[in-house]
């Protein structure tokens, strides 16, 4: 785990987690911007999406984790009651943190009361802190799935072409996503014995996870061996991006066919994924709040398939529609 990849000059600190995350986006824009050339098409509108959508999703990404991860009461506890929320630390680590109070009593670290407007308006707007962690693919894809299809109908670019290329290039930027998630310590499995199960440091999600559940004696202890779910998520987008590049897309049999493909197996893999998964991200009855989502979608590509399949004309080769 290492929750900072590196900071600039001494100043600028860059998060594991949203650094390799606006890396992966960066590159899946890339890889756009060459489909687009490769096609005939402005590939400037595919940077201009690029950065639209990278907006549009960290919004809707952390709009979700605030709605549907669990975290939502925290968010407002924080800025109306902060004596309702405890951080599990060490009295001496509450000491180094800012604008924070060790609870004696409960033995647990508060927030400590408010210092100024400034602190007011920080604990307020905590929601909206996305660099910190806390991003969710579902919220993100919705986002930036919205804005897209705006933004191509406004610069009449050919939507189900554009959707193919964003099936093909968001599994290969999720690949470094998920590795941000490995470094940043979010999204762990759960307890094994497996010969590759890893374990993260004092503190860590996990650390805190297993002690609310009772399988650790303290958060300052390093956590159970767990599953390296984030990396299982990391190597299946691998292996779908290069089975929609190298394979299906010369194979298409109708424009969005590889965006299609490319939600029903994210959806069906972490479906299966979430089962393996151990940190908080809410849900309803037996499941997890994205596999509900990944049903609905799902659903969603199955019937655009059977339209798309209607409707096309004649077969689509890969070389003719890019």
């Amino acid at each position: 785990m290492k929750s900072r990849l590196f900071t600039l000059f001494d100043l600028i600190p860059f998060p594991s987690y949203f650094t390799l995350l606006v890396t992966g986006f960066i590159l899946a824009t890339l890889l756009g911007a060459l489909w687009a050339k490769r096609i005939g098409q402005n590939p400037d509108v595919i940077v201009d999406l690029g950065l639209a959508m990278l907006l549009a999703g960290v919004a809707g990404a952390r709009i979700l984790h605030v709605v549907a991860d669990g975290y939502f009461w925290d968010y407002v506890h924080i800025c109306t009651d902060p004596g309702q929320v405890a951080w599990q630390m060490t009295a001496r680590e509450c000491a180094e943190q800012d604008h924070a109070t060790w609870d004696a009593v409960r033995r647990v670290c508060v927030p400590g009361p408010h210092g100024g407007m400034g602190e007011i308006v920080d604990r307020c707007t905590r929601w909206a802190h996305f660099w910190a962690g806390g991003l969710t693919y579902y919220g993100g894809f919705i986002g930036a799935s919205v804005v897209a299809w705006y933004l191509l109908k406004v610069d009449r670019f050919p939507f189900w072409k554009a959707a193919d290329m964003a099936g093909m290039a968001v599994p290969f930027g999720l690949t470094f996503g998920r590795m941000g998630c490995l470094l940043g310590g979010c999204c762990f499995g759960k307890p094994s014995d497996a010969s590759w199960a890893v374990s993260f440091p004092p503190h860590s999600p996990a650390s805190e996870a297993q002690f609310k559940h009772g399988l650790l004696e303290s958060p300052r202890d390093p956590s159970l061996p767990v599953h390296p779910t984030q990396l299982y998520e990391s190597f299946g987008c691998w292996v779908i991006a290069a089975v929609l590049i190298l394979y299906l897309h010369g194979r298409k049999r109708y424009d969005g066919h590889v965006f299609v493909a490319f939600v029903g197996a994210y959806a069906t893999l972490r479906f299966l994924l979430e089962f393996w998964r151990d940190d908080d991200r809410g849900g309803l009855l037996w499941l997890s709040t994205s596999q509900w989502l990944g049903v609905a979608a799902v659903v969603f590509v199955v019937w655009v398939h059977r339209v798309r399949t209607a409707n096309r004309p004649a077969r689509v080769s890969g070389r003719a529609a890019g």
